[in-house]
């Protein structure tokens, strides 16, 4: 069977989940042998990592949601390089490929990844792109996900899930070099609850910060941490020295070793609002760190409720605090958690998410 070629489109030119998660399906499809060109943001975090690993790049300066000169791009691109499918991995890209078959006339098909659980907006842009005769499959990255898409979209045919996934060799060749000690002074000998996650209105770090009120107001002498950056630094910021517990909680900042610093954690943290999957979660897995997360999006397909993490409603500081404590109150029980979050993580690596994105383009091409 002939391998496709394929283009990637992504526009952000920081480094979040998405892209992570485009890095490494290239890489393992690489290794497949799957001619691969990546079209992204002029001198963004995604061009760079391209050149670090000498990938096939095309960059494009101007990157506004309705951008015909990135869409001509994406025209030039595939001519030039002979594409056969177009896999667009954020929705400017999304846009950009299905402008380029409708004003450019571009005749690659388009498979769309889809990473977050909120609805398809009703805009007539979003209806058009959904649902454009090239869009041939969208990859959404949980069952909760596709649920949510699915009635935006004509064709329900068209929607697959695919599963992101890990880098399990990462948890093997980490370091163990407890940062939060060493460098922040964190006491060893008090619990540390902490999450990763960028500082976005969707990982509803007031709710976070509400736990963490709770479990201190119980009598814990629990110190809380924070890894990430984003555009809601400034506000989780005055949120901290507001609570009244502010020598209770560190912020970190953006932070490259953050297996090292999860390793730290006593428990793994996340109070999202909405979430696609959660791979900060597959990392605490993978670290083997017990979990408390919100019901979120899909999280509850990988956060199994009394199987491999323990799980509440969104936005209940509460029960949230319920579940901690039920962890630090039973070490029998974390063990439990880590060993049922150690077997799931068998299904969701980085090569099994490549063979099913594999597989889908393969069954473009025979149509």
């Amino acid at each position: 069977m002939r391998n496709p070629k394929t283009l990637h489109i992504s526009t952000p030119t920081s480094w979040r989940g998405g892209e992570q998660q485009l890095a490494y399906l290239a890489e393992e499809l690489f290794k497949k042998d799957i001619d691969q060109h990546i079209l992204c943001a002029k001198d963004g975090e995604m061009a760079k990592r391209c050149k670090s690993q000498n990938w096939p790049c095309t960059e494009v300066k101007e990157r506004f949601s309705v951008n015909p000169l990135f869409a001509k791009a994406v025209k030039h691109v595939c001519r030039k390089e002979k594409i056969d499918i177009i896999h667009v991995h954020d929705s400017h890209a999304h846009t950009f490929a299905v402008m380029a078959a409708s004003f450019f006339g571009n005749d690659c098909p388009i498979i769309v990844s889809r990473r977050v659980d909120f609805s398809v907006s009703k805009s007539p842009l979003s209806k058009w792109k959904y649902n454009h005769p090239m869009v041939r499959a969208i990859l959404c990255v949980s069952d909760m996900i596709k649920e949510i898409t699915a009635p935006s979209i004509r064709d329900k045919s068209l929607l697959k899930t695919v599963y992101s996934g890990v880098d399990k060799s990462r948890y093997e060749k980490r370091k163990i070099s407890h940062p939060l000690i060493e460098k922040l002074g964190l006491n060893p000998d008090k619990p540390i609850i902490g999450n990763v996650a960028a500082l976005a209105d969707h990982k509803d770090y007031p709710t976070f910060i509400e736990t963490a009120k709770e479990i201190v107001s119980r009598g814990s002498d629990a110190q809380f941490v924070i890894v990430g950056d984003g555009p809601l630094k400034s506000e989780v910021q005055e949120l901290v020295n507001n609570s009244g517990i502010a020598d209770h909680i560190f912020m970190t900042g953006f932070q490259k070793d953050v297996l090292e610093i999860i390793s730290d954690f006593d428990i793994f943290l996340i109070t999202s609002k909405t979430e696609g999957l959660g791979t900060s979660i597959l990392d605490a897995f993978g670290c083997e760190i017990p979990v408390v997360a919100t019901e979120a999006g899909g999280i509850p397909e990988i956060v199994q409720n009394e199987k491999t993490g323990l799980i509440a409603p969104v936005k209940s500081p509460e029960k949230l605090a319920d579940q901690i404590e039920r962890y630090l109150k039973d070490e029998a029980l974390k063990k439990e958690m880590i060993e049922g979050a150690t077997k799931l993580l068998e299904n969701f690596t980085k090569e099994a998410t490549a063979q099913k994105t594999l597989e889908v383009y393969r069954s473009l091409l025979e149509k």
